[in-house]
């Protein structure tokens, strides 16, 4: 009994001794990830940094991160509005929602969208689709895929003409 509360005391401090090595700086959002310079992507394309260690990644440096389209950011959002957003982080590009069923469907659908590049090109999206039973098959994944794309183009032309 008296080692098992040891072992239980040793595992507490070494959670707050990983947790404690955490930076305390908060992230900060940068305006730039989401800026489009002339009405053209910037052609960097994702970059991560490396640091000293492991923990340097959840550090919030200005040059760490992953910088998001927002015509595919926004489409996504559109398109899939009948879907309940459980979270959305614009600083890795991942859009998770929970189950909805479209207008005029009767199957439960949730999606997880994840936006890994600036460009807006279909290599910088990725969508998983799922119904309560499993994934959808390839020709549904690729339906919602090109609508998102096919709307994410509408909005750069509507933004070039203002």
């Amino acid at each position: 009994m008296m080692l098992f509360s040891v072992k239980r005391a040793a595992c507490a401090l070494s959670a707050l001794a990983l947790l404690g090595a955490c930076g305390d700086e908060p992230a900060t959002f940068d305006p730039d990830a989401v800026t489009i310079e002339s009405g053209r992507e910037s052609k960097g394309g994702a970059r991560v940094t490396s640091g000293t260690s492991l923990l340097d990644i959840f550090r919030g440096s200005e040059d760490a991160g992953v910088k998001v389209n927002r015509y595919l950011w926004t489409a996504s959002l559109q398109v899939l509005d009948f879907l309940p957003i459980q979270s959305a982080d614009p600083f890795t590009g991942v859009i998770s929602t929970g189950f909805g069923v479209p207008p005029g469907g009767g199957r439960a659908y949730r999606a997880t969208i994840l936006i890994s590049d600036p460009a807006l090109d279909a290599r910088s999206l990725n969508v998983a689709i799922a119904t309560q039973s499993g994934p959808v098959d390839a020709d549904t994944r690729r339906a919602v895929e090109d609508a998102i794309l096919s709307r994410a183009r509408q909005l750069r032309i509507q933004a070039e003409n203002y």
